[in-house]
């Protein structure tokens, strides 16, 4: 719960629109459906996501207002789970194993068909014992002001994010540009023209930096 104890940071978004009435039904159901779920399969390496309650990663339920809506503040956690096998050290077994094979079989290769049944019963027997890499990502959604914070500088994890925030509540999420929160336009169009700042204020995604050159 870093954003509760202190300096954090975070992405800043303006949400697109605002909460329906009788939101409180709407996205409890909402959160339900998109709520993080483990993975069928032991053996899957297929990367996984969904909500979570702030107060646990193993909580997934969100019927219960008070473990993520606080007055006018809507706080939960984006989980995102991957199985993955150390490359060069699943190799080495690999290649033992079809040493082994040839061995065996008075051969001095291993035929693909046989390679890749090597391979996928390698990888079956390692994922069963493996555990997934864990991250959990904090969100917190001011809803009187339409604005939302997550608690990544990562573009591919801002990605996700976004889509999903979409996919469970209907509503886009646009990135804050940091010239808006100076509260004066001359002054922030002074950084734009002069090449104080790196950022834009066509409205565009704020992580993208213009070529001044090219633009003049």
């Amino acid at each position: 719960m870093g954003m509760l104890k202190g300096p954090v940071t975070a992405r800043r978004y303006t949400v697109l629109g605002e909460a329906p009435e009788g939101f409180r039904i709407t996205y409890v159901e909402a959160l339900n459906a998109y709520a993080f779920t483990e993975a069928v399969s032991q053996t899957s390496m297929e990367e996984r996501a969904g909500w979570v309650l702030s107060q646990n990663l193993l909580d997934n339920d969100f019927t219960d207002l008070n473990g993520w809506l606080f007055n006018h503040y809507a706080y939960f956690h984006l989980r995102v789970d991957k199985k993955s096998l150390p490359a060069a050290y699943f190799k080495a077994h690999l290649e033992k194993r079809c040493q082994a094979w040839c061995q065996e079989h008075g051969r001095e290769k291993v035929p693909k068909g046989a390679r890749d049944e090597l391979k996928d019963q390698l990888e079956f027997e390692w994922l069963q014992r493996t555990l997934p890499r864990v991250k959990v990502l904090e969100c917190a959604w001011n809803m009187a002001e339409g604005v939302v914070w997550f608690t990544s500088l990562s573009d591919k994890e801002n990605d996700r994010f976004r889509k999903l925030f979409h996919q469970t509540f209907g509503l886009q999420l646009m990135p804050c540009n940091p010239l808006d929160l100076l509260g004066d336009d001359d002054l922030a169009l002074d950084l734009e023209q002069t090449g104080g700042s790196d950022l834009s204020l066509n409205g565009g995604d704020p992580r993208v930096v213009e070529d001044r050159d090219d633009a003049e």
